[in-house]
């Protein structure tokens, strides 16, 4: 079984900075790409960004210029870095990745979340 865990989230207020981390472990065959989703109170879950194994990175246009992905491979670990956040970042940011889990093929794996709060 491979879990994820994400920390970093946290009270900042508008225009600050955060940084969340997200660690894989467990039986690790292989990690393909990693993710972070958001999911405010009362809105459906959505996509903040995405990165490859390869390090590609693709971002949700509203969030481009203000968020960044990153990832240590020998780490099993994705990385999003938040800058001048607002108030309507407050969420949860969830970690997904897509694991192999050998004859089962790849399998989509989520974190419990983290809670970032934005303040006026």
């Amino acid at each position: 079984q491979v879990q994820l865990v994400e920390s970093g989230g946290g009270l900042v207020q508008a225009g600050g900075s955060l940084r969340l981390s997200c660690a894989a472990s467990g039986r690790i065959l292989g990690i393909n790409a990693m993710g972070w989703y958001r999911q405010a109170p009362g809105k459906e879950r959505e996509l903040v960004a995405t990165i490859t194994g390869g390090g590609t990175a693709q971002y949700a246009e509203y969030l481009k210029g203000r968020v960044t992905i990153s990832r240590d491979n020998a780490k099993n670990t994705v990385y999003l870095q938040m800058n001048s956040l607002k108030p309507e970042d407050t969420a949860v940011y969830y970690c997904s990745a897509i694991s192999y889990a050998g004859p089962q093929g790849y399998v989509e794996l989520w974190g419990q979340g983290t809670l970032v709060t934005v303040s006026s």
